[in-house]
């Protein structure tokens, strides 16, 4: 079977604040056809531990039109115009990933990570191009929320038994999140 070859620049179909529908022309057993694909600006998620314990928000989501349990987190860049710039400078995602994942732990939760480190890079899949930077945060300094206008998000803290139980039964509806926090509780037994 052949492998499908890039046949010149790919062009933007659409393009929104912070998603964009992208068309790669390709060559396939001489046939040329675009491959489409969504691409978003990538986030962060972070799991916050204490005691045994990891810090969830209840966060008030608009696409699920009710409260949903979540990793504290958020986009790395606002819109993906950021995006792109920080890629053509060669910039270091990653680099933009951990100060982004440091600014939404201080908004969403308050705390002020100390020992922060990144375990995890979650794809979403081959046609959606959206990447989320997952990180540890292991000791911290506690503030005060400083929510965004529209933002009902509550931090509460749950055991390690609890969360394993709220992935399980839907509770937390980021099946990415979902994943990687089984992993990380399965790791620490």
């Amino acid at each position: 079977m052949e492998v499908p070859k890039r046949a010149g620049k790919e062009r933007i179909a659409y393009k929104g604040r912070i998603v964009e529908i992208v068309k790669q022309p390709m060559l396939v057993g001489g046939k040329r056809f675009d491959f489409e694909l969504a691409r978003r600006s990538p986030g962060v998620r972070l799991l916050i531990v204490k005691n045994n314990k990891i810090l969830l928000t209840k966060e008030f989501r608009t696409e699920l039109k009710k409260y949903d349990y979540r990793l504290p987190g958020g986009k790395v860049f606002d819109t993906i115009g950021e995006y792109h710039s920080a890629l053509k400078k060669k910039g270091d995602v990653l680099a933009h990933a951990l100060n982004a994942a440091r600014k939404e732990c201080k908004e969403e939760t308050g705390i002020t990570p100390i020992k922060i480190k990144h375990i995890h890079t979650s794809e979403a899949g081959a046609t959606i191009s959206w990447d989320l930077f997952y990180f540890l945060v292991s000791e911290f300094k506690v503030g005060k929320q400083s929510l965004g206008s529209g933002e009902a998000i509550y931090p509460e803290w749950h055991s390690f038994a609890e969360v394993e139980k709220m992935c399980l039964d839907g509770k937390i509806h980021e099946d990415r999140s979902v994943a990687v926090l089984l992993r990380f509780l399965l790791s620490s037994k």
